[in-house]
């Protein structure tokens, strides 16, 4: 498997290059030369294997021949040792055709645990085998920062920086990545929001010197491996609910794209996906753009559903690649207009094949708590807010037609309500069950740097404690 640069002026690389590089030098995102596809039979054969055994099934292809079978084998196994579930991502029956995908019983509570487990595996066996060591550098508006902590503590091979927005995160995601006391674990508070975090890890991928200097690595969902680990669950969903003989529909709450962009590559491999749903909240960029063909960046909100807290979707730009037939030209063209003008407009080819796949529509911080009440009371199920965002817009295309009653719906869950107590208790009037990994946090210390949204001075912090510098 080879993989091409969103914008068409990086080398062509192997799955490893790719795993350790993230962002590609020309600025482009990573995606596979030529897509596989399973058959129908192939697709069939998914339905009741253990989850490790199906995941290890669709990201295969991904990884060609460059990791023996019998070592991703075992990684897949180990990545998904610690989940609190045996069936690792459940499916919960909450109407007639209604369904939620609980992607949080990892380590962090989190749907993100499910790509950075592995991840972090596949990244410590490619730096092992070439004898190197990696900085990896990673922006959150939540849960990407836990996960990711959690999956590189202690591994001798990487330090591990991430930069959270300060005072924009809730205390529960915050302690999950402040209190691990690993020496190769440090995290950054910018003054600032989720986008400028985001926007200087982009610009240190884009320097060449400093990328070089620290040995930089991504983790956030830039990194192709984040969405391939991410793909295995839309199959186990669909194959449980009758796929390939029947179409499924799914709702994702969206911020960064990347979850709902794996649930795009899956109907790529040839999974029967009726209609991709984005749920926004009040920030809303993707609802907007699917209603006009105007990408257009806001200010940030900040609102319940913290970690949708996000203007600039950065698998965006891996869609539009693939809607405009993998037109690089076109792509810069319409990067360049976004980054100049804070708006890019979609070609009509574009727009149309967006509008023909996906639908997108947005939930309010009050209708997030209406949903939060709703579900209880008629399903004795507590939601998080971001679910919440999901099940309301999943409503949503149902009443509106764009999803018909006899397609499954589901809605992806994709964090525990621990995580964010205080929306909860706001709509319910008590707080969620907090699981011991959670109630132990409260206790421990924590360590992080609040610094300014100021590129030299972060990258400098990131070189006074980055070992491959101390050791260089």
């Amino acid at each position: 498997m080879k993989y091409i640069s969103t914008r068409g002026d990086a080398p062509i690389q192997g799955f490893e290059d790719v795993l350790l590089a993230g962002l590609a030098t020309d600025g482009g995102l990573y995606v596979p030369q030529v897509w596989p596809k399973f058959t129908k039979e192939e697709i069939s054969e998914f339905a009741g294997l253990p989850y490790t055994e199906l995941a290890l099934r669709v990201i295969t292809p991904f990884v060609g021949d460059e990791i023996p079978a019998d070592e991703l084998k075992k990684m897949v196994e180990e990545a998904y040792a610690g989940f609190s579930h045996k069936a690792i991502a459940p499916l919960v029956q909450l109407g007639s055709n209604d369904f939620l995908l609980e992607l949080f019983h990892g380590p962090t509570l989190a749907f993100k645990d499910f790509a950075m487990q592995l991840l972090a595996r596949l990244m410590d066996r490619a730096l092992a085998k070439r004898g190197r060591r990696a900085t990896i550098v990673g922006a959150t508006s939540g849960d990407t920062g836990g996960a990711a902590i959690e999956a590189f503590r202690g591994r001798d091979n990487i330090d591990v920086f991430i930069l959270h927005p300060h005072n924009k995160v809730t205390k529960v995601q915050r302690r999950q990545m402040t209190t691990p006391s690993e020496d190769n674990v440090h995290n950054i508070a910018l003054e600032g929001n989720f986008d400028d975090c985001q926007a200087l890890l982009k610009s240190m991928f884009n320097n060449g010197a400093l990328r070089d200097e620290l040995q930089l690595a991504g983790v956030n969902s830039i990194n192709w491996a984040r969405i391939m680990g991410q793909i295995p669950y839309y199959f186990a969903a669909a194959t449980a609910l009758g796929a390939p003989s029947r179409e499924v529909a799914f709702c994702v709450p969206s911020g960064n794209l990347g979850d709902i962009f794996a649930g795009f590559v899956a109907r790529k491999l040839g999974l029967p996906i009726n209609k991709l749903v984005i749920a926004t909240n009040a920030n809303d960029i993707l609802a907007r753009t699917l209603e006009t063909g105007r990408y257009e960046s806001r200010q940030a909100i900040a609102t319940d559903s913290p970690s949708m807290d996000i203007q600039v979707s950065s698998n965006f730009e891996r869609l539009l690649f693939e809607l405009s037939g993998e037109d690089a030209i076109w792509l810069n063209g319409f990067m360049r207009q976004f980054s100049d003008t804070g708006t890019g407009l979609l070609s009509d080819s574009v727009f149309d094949k967006f509008r023909s796949l996906f639908a997108a529509h947005r939930l309010d911080d009050q209708q997030t708590g209406e949903v939060i009440a709703k579900i209880q009371r008629d399903s004795d199920y507590m939601a998080d807010p971001h679910t919440a965002v999901g099940l309301g817009v999943a409503a949503l295309a149902r009443q509106k037609g764009e999803i018909a009653d006899s397609i499954p719906m589901v809605t992806l869950s994709t964090a525990h309500p621990a995580k964010f107590p205080d929306a909860v208790e706001k709509s319910l009037g008590v707080q969620p069950f907090q699981p011991d990994i959670i109630v132990a946090q409260k206790n421990l210390p924590e360590r992080y740097e609040v610094l300014p949204n100021d590129f030299d001075i972060v990258a400098d912090h990131i070189k006074k404690h980055a070992r491959v510098v101390a050791n260089s």
